[in-house]
């Protein structure tokens, strides 16, 4: 959406929902006399509108201010604080100042946050999701917004995230092109997208070379060692001829490792390993050191810096840009002599 996209009004809302612009008011406001089903109307309606109440609307009528909000629901973890540092750093750069907020995966939380920043006429507003996995869209608002890392389910917005099928591909064709036949795929939860995808891309660049056999087990869990480490006996114990193990995460891919080396097997010269991540203080760490495929999270925040940039110029965008990974490689998969 264009930053001068009109203002939506409260008669707009009621009539979207199909009601009096009274009883919109009401259900706005949390009066008591009206029926939860009219409420949770209402309030759909004003989403998908991107309405704002009177206050707020006549704080973005006037010139921009130089900010952006930026709105995680993961302050804490791994994956958001790369990518931050990239919005920072490709903002800081024309001197755009940032307002953080971590709604701490409450959805009530993001948009009272939302709404907050909004309040203070920042030009635009980053989300930053938790995982790869489609978020619901804001809907309409009157500045631009894109979505970081969680692309939004609405094929319209702007969003930016991980390709996890380049990611299974390279890690997939590194194996290969190393000369291993029978790996064994030790991925996450399937019901995360980030783990299907990279089964898909391991699947096609084996089909690619012409192996597409190569991969004989695909096995979901967690994203912890302790599965790593549960998985790599159950893989062994059914087929010990498997020559390589490939990780949807580093932290698999560690659990894997410590498995490999209670069972006396050499890594990486009877089994090569690979993660993702590039969890340095993982994969440098481990023993041997961890071959990872990168997801190069500060360029994906500074691909959203960018495109929120744009945005705020006038510029009409919309669809998902995927950055691809970059493949790190270290001892777990150094040649067969």
């Amino acid at each position: 959406m264009n930053a001068t996209d009109p203002i939506v009004s409260l008669a707009q809302v009621a009539a979207h929902a199909g009601v009096s612009a009274a009883t919109a008011s009401k259900a706005l406001n949390g009066r008591p006399d009206v029926n939860e089903s009219t409420r949770a109307r209402v309030e759909e309606s004003a989403r998908v509108l991107g309405y704002l109440p009177n206050s707020l609307a006549r704080g973005l009528t006037g010139a921009r201010t130089g900010t952006i909000g930026v709105v995680t629901t993961d302050l804490d973890g791994r994956f958001a604080l790369p990518i931050l540092m990239g919005v920072e750093d490709a903002l800081g750069t024309d001197r755009i100042l940032t307002f953080l907020c971590d709604a701490r995966g409450d959805g009530l939380r993001e948009q009272s946050l939302i709404a907050s920043l909004l309040a203070r006429r920042v030009d635009g507003l980053i989300l930053v999701g938790k995982q790869t996995d489609p978020r619901r869209s804001l809907g309409r608002l009157p500045v631009p917004v894109v979505y970081a890392y969680a692309e939004s389910e609405d094929p319209t917005d702007v969003s930016v995230t991980v390709d996890n099928v380049d990611v299974g591909r390279r890690a997939a064709q590194h194996l290969v092109d190393l000369g291993r036949r029978r790996i064994a795929h030790i991925s996450g939860e399937a019901s995360h997208s980030a783990a299907a995808d990279r089964v898909r891309g391991a699947a096609e660049a084996c089909a690619t070379t012409g192996h597409d056999g190569a991969i004989v087990s695909v096995r979901y869990g967690d994203w912890s060692e302790g599965w790593g480490r549960a998985a790599a006996h159950d893989v062994l114990d059914a087929d010990p001829g498997v020559d390589a193990f490939l990780c949807a995460s580093d932290q698999i891919a560690r659990g894997v490792i410590d498995s490999l080396h209670e069972r006396g097997v050499s890594v990486p010269k009877d089994v090569a390993v690979v993660g993702v991540d590039n969890w340095e203080p993982l994969a440098v760490n481990a023993r041997p050191s961890l071959t990872t495929v990168d997801l190069r999270l500060e360029q994906l925040g500074r691909i959203a810096a960018h495109r929120i940039q744009q945005a705020t110029s006038g510029e009409t965008l919309h669809g998902v840009q995927r950055v691809s990974g970059e493949l790190i490689i270290r001892d777990s998969t150094v040649p067969r002599r």
